[in-house]
């Protein structure tokens, strides 16, 4: 008997102890990755939240060709294909210097503007020892309106608006993520109807998955003054799909300027009046070295 539980017990020691060693190894771990910082990557799908720029920027030597159309308002019914009959069109080229700057031009055919912006990611969201709570990415762009206007003897400065954001945004988990955007939009001319050269905003959005490769966003932008009395705070809801190398971004908006300054101060329409456009924005990532 005695014999019995002597065995019984060495034999319960030898099935404990594997355990009690990876309960060791597995602190062990738990203590080590405490103590090293984890980037938080793929806040967004892409640059883009919807209209405007996310915190987001590619890896060093990659460049992203994008392109994104608007079509016209969708309560023009059946006779203009719900908007379709009439598309603008924004073809960019943007390319990653470094890790964290980024920087990109494109053109529009909306008031056939060019514009160029610089993007640098201040802060990166990490876990771990010496954890940051949440990412911040400094943008600044500038817009060249070339539309000719026979009324006025413009000069070349008189045709250029800036703005400056700050993009500051956290991801929740896998499945969430929010963003705020402080704007300020500077024009170096205004019409004559208008009210300020300076436009201040803050814009909000954010991503929910809906499953590993489609996600639902959406995007607001307040303006604590308006341009003049016919601006309209921009509202866009969206889809992102992604499909290996591309980024499909399908959405509702009442915005028609694909470049900061114009969705952020000139949107005219209404997105509660039906005034609203189907758009698209497909971004095609290639590795130059």
């Amino acid at each position: 008997m005695m014999v019995k539980q002597i065995t019984s017990t060495l034999i319960s020691l030898a099935l404990a102890l594997p355990l009690l060693a990876q309960d060791d190894l597995l602190a062990g771990l738990e203590a080590e990755q405490a103590d090293q910082k984890t980037l938080v990557d793929a806040t967004f799908k892409g640059t883009r939240l919807i209209n405007g720029h996310s915190i987001e920027t590619r890896k060093q030597g990659v460049m992203d060709f994008i392109i994104a159309h608007r079509f016209g308002t969708i309560d023009g019914g059946a006779y203009e294909l719900f908007g379709l009959d009439n598309a603008l069109v924004r073809i960019g080229l943007e390319y990653a210097l470094n890790d964290r700057l980024y920087a990109g031009a494109g053109r529009s055919s909306f008031e056939k503007t060019y514009d160029g912006f610089v993007k640098y990611r201040l802060l990166r969201q990490s876990t771990g020892k010496g954890s940051v709570p949440l990412s911040a990415t400094w943008l600044s762009s500038m817009a060249l309106k070339t539309l000719k206007d026979p009324t006025y003897d413009l000069q070349f400065t008189d045709k250029l608006a800036f703005t400056h954001q700050l993009l500051l945004a956290r991801k929740f988990n896998n499945g969430l993520s929010l963003q705020l955007m402080p704007t300020w939009v500077h024009r170096n001319l205004i019409g004559e109807t208008d009210l300020n050269n300076d436009i201040l905003a803050l814009g909000m959005g954010g991503r929910i998955k809906l499953s590993q490769r489609v996600a639902l966003c959406a995007e607001y932008y307040y303006q604590f003054q308006h341009l003049n009395e016919n601006t309209q705070n921009a509202l866009a809801i969206g889809v992102d799909i992604e499909t290996g190398g591309h980024v499909f971004q399908l959405q509702f908006t009442n915005a028609t300027s694909m470049v900061p300054k114009g969705f952020v101060s000139e949107t005219t329409n209404d997105f509660f009046k039906g005034e609203i456009h189907f758009g698209f924005n497909v971004s095609r990532t290639f590795q130059l070295n």
